[in-house]
């Protein structure tokens, strides 16, 4: 069943994370920009609020949460409830799929990563932005799991546990890409985004779908 209560209820909090740690959001922004396609027909899943989707130029995706959507749709954003796991989109229909702060959500994530890679066209992407848990910040997420109002019934990743799925579900990774340099109260100016993984929080990872 798709963890969707603390969105549902804390809408709005969810909006002010974002604008209160603006350059963190913006260095997460760069990240994933970095990632996306130059062209191509591309969807995200859990698209949330559309926090990411709008300034990405992404106008289709899917998300479980009815005030989410809610919200997205006010962002002029195509968006239909469904979750990761059972996509409303044609066999080998879209040229990129993103995933930003979704995947600790989702219930099953072998099977989103399979659902995606059927909705890709052959040599589609796959685009994962996620807080890794062996990170600063993912560290202390971990701690205090239990009092944060979205994390609470979060699933973290690493780096190397996510890349090994994407081998299980026929991706190959072709890049990852790594921002958010030390804790969130430190962050006052938009970071660099270097590639690889290890040092900074948030990681995106690129995967090809295997032909």
């Amino acid at each position: 069943m798709a963890k969707t209560e603390a969105f549902d209820l804390h809408t709005q909090e969810y909006e002010n994370w974002f604008v209160e740690n603006k350059f963190v959001f913006k260095s997460e922004l760069k990240a994933v920009t970095k990632a996306i396609p130059q062209n191509g027909i591309g969807v995200e899943i859990g698209m949330g609020s559309g926090i990411f989707a709008e300034p990405l130029g992404i106008k289709e995706g899917v998300e479980p949460s009815e005030a989410m959507i809610e919200y997205a749709r006010k962002r002029g954003l195509n968006i239909i409830k469904g979750v990761a796991e059972n996509l409303p989109y044609k066999n080998e229909s879209k040229d990129f799929v993103l995933m930003v702060t979704s995947i600790c959500f989702v219930d099953n994530v072998k099977k989103s990563f399979f659902e995606a890679n059927r909705i890709l066209k052959k040599g589609g992407e796959l685009i994962i932005g996620f807080v890794d848990k062996d990170s600063p910040i993912g560290k202390i997420y971990l701690q205090n799991k239990e009092k944060s109002l979205f994390y609470k019934e979060a699933t973290f990743f690493g780096t190397e546990e996510l890349i090994s799925i994407l081998k299980e579900t026929n991706f190959t990774v072709i890049k990852t890409y790594q921002t958010v340099f030390g804790l969130l109260s430190e962050i006052e100016e938009e970071q660099k985004v270097s590639e690889g993984y290890g040092e900074g929080s948030f990681v995106v990872i690129k995967a090809k779908k295997d032909t």
